[in-house]
């Protein structure tokens, strides 16, 4: 991404550890969205407009050797949470930095990386501006140079909590009096911080990228006219849609992970015993199930594992695996329709957790617990629920790498949760992050 950043509508779907990690794309040029779209409807419309929906199928010529490739060209970009659920307005509040409900841009031309073998593939769309000989040259030749330097990342001013833990701990609290009277069973609670810094986007994201690998990670550049970016760092698969095949692979459950070896995996263990932990991943899995019974063929569905750890750099999780059949009249858009915006995420019953998340947090969550990732031309689609994410945003006034970033972490509240508990998971979450943001990053 380094050799790249100046590219003005840079973007990636970053996989740099965890699984499964096997391929990443860059995209190098494209289109901007008609419209911009403000709703699923709207994105169907525009992606018709630029040929990707219904799937247009892999181009002329394409390698045999990228035939299990996820990505042939196609949609990339991020979803808001205020996108809500489809068919089922909610009235949610604006987020403070108001981004487009939709960001993102059909690809034309870009890069495939496969990690295992570590190849790389460069695919140019005889639609780009120029010569697809002349583009090949200046991709092959930014390639072959010394990246230029970026702008390293520094504070530039304090970190701002702007939901105080003892305000935070009490919003828990009064979730737990909603759950006790029965108006919602689960719900997810998040807060935010801000930050001025100075450093090249893409410098932040490369730095948060090294300290708290996964999977599910990417990058955009905001097509606005205000500029920005949105790094993502996500653990969490919200959907793969692959032939027939829909995947869902929801995370409920955190501990903090420790150096000590022995501290470690007793904290691991801790997890996967803990009874409120596997009741929590159980509600928001029948949830998951709900969804993706409305789209998938009859008995279809199925969960295949439950529950599973996973452990990232900071914490440790606990996940299940759900899979279904679609139905042959459901594509990919359709699917993630049906499941957005992720029910790890919002609580049970979704759109009753989503009005007490609107009353508590007073303020929209954006791209927060919305979704990134990419539609393919050939009907494949794979996109994460946008939980450790940061915006970025240029500041004029701290110089011309100047800016401000907004990240926020949540958890999932129950009956049973204790307040100061669930206060410390989300700073557990926000660790790495804010490391980043001190400036103590590799």
């Amino acid at each position: 991404m380094r050799t790249f950043a100046d590219l003005p509508h840079l973007a990636a779907v970053d996989s740099s550890g965890g699984e499964p990690r096997v391929w990443s794309v860059l995209a190098l040029a494209g289109e901007a969205l008609v419209g911009p779209p403000r709703d699923l409807v709207g994105l169907r419309v525009a992606l018709e407009a630029g040929g990707v929906l219904p799937a247009a199928g892999v181009p002329e010529g394409w390698p045999a050797e990228l035939a299990d490739a996820p990505f042939c060209g196609g949609f990339l970009g991020a979803l808001g949470y205020e996108l809500g659920c489809a068919g089922d307005p909610v009235g949610l509040p604006g987020e403070p930095w108001s981004p487009a409900p939709i960001e993102g841009r059909i690809v034309r031309d870009f890069l495939l990386w496969h990690h295992p073998s570590g190849r790389t593939w460069l695919v140019l769309d005889e639609r780009g501006e120029g010569t697809t000989a002349q583009r090949e040259h200046d991709v092959m030749a930014r390639l072959a140079a010394p990246p230029a330097p970026l702008a390293p990342l520094r504070p530039a001013g304090p970190l701002v909590r702007h939901t105080p833990g003892f305000v935070h701990r009490a919003r828990v609290d009064a979730l737990r009096r909603w759950i006790r009277t029965g108006d919602v069973y689960q719900a997810n609670l998040a807060h935010r911080f801000t930050r001025a810094v100075e450093g090249h986007p893409v410098a932040l994201h490369l730095a948060l990228r090294a300290r708290n690998p996964v999977p599910y990670g990417g990058y955009l550049t905001f097509a606005g006219r205000e500029g920005g970016a949105l790094s993502s760092h996500s653990p969490e698969l919200l959907l793969r849609v692959v032939g027939d095949t829909l995947h869902v692979r929801p995370i409920k459950g955190t501990a903090p992970r420790s150096p000590d070896a022995d501290v470690d995996a007793r904290l691991a263990r801790a997890l996967l015993a803990d009874p409120k932990e596997r009741a929590e991943l159980a509600m928001i899995v029948d949830l998951v199930r709900n969804d993706l019974g409305r789209i998938a063929r009859t008995g279809t569905v199925n969960v295949a594992r439950f529950p599973e750890l996973e452990s990232y750099a900071g914490v440790h999780h606990l996940m299940a695996d759900v899979r279904a059949e679609r139905l042959p009249e459901v594509d990919a858009l359709d699917a993630l329709a049906a499941v957005f915006p992720a029910s790890s995420i919002t609580g049970a019953p979704k759109l009753a957790a989503m009005e007490c998340i609107a009353a508590l947090e007073r303020e929209g969550r954006g791209f927060f617990t919305g979704s990134f990732g990419f539609l393919s031309n050939d009907g494949r689609a794979c996109f994460n629920v946008l939980i450790r994410s940061v915006l970025w945003r240029p500041r004029a006034e701290l110089g011309p790498h100047g800016g401000e970033v907004s990240l926020r972490v949540g958890g999932g509240i129950t009956w049973g949760s204790l307040p100061e508990l669930e206060d410390e998971e989300t700073l557990h979450k926000a660790r790495h992050l804010l490391e980043v943001l001190e400036g103590d990053a590799p």
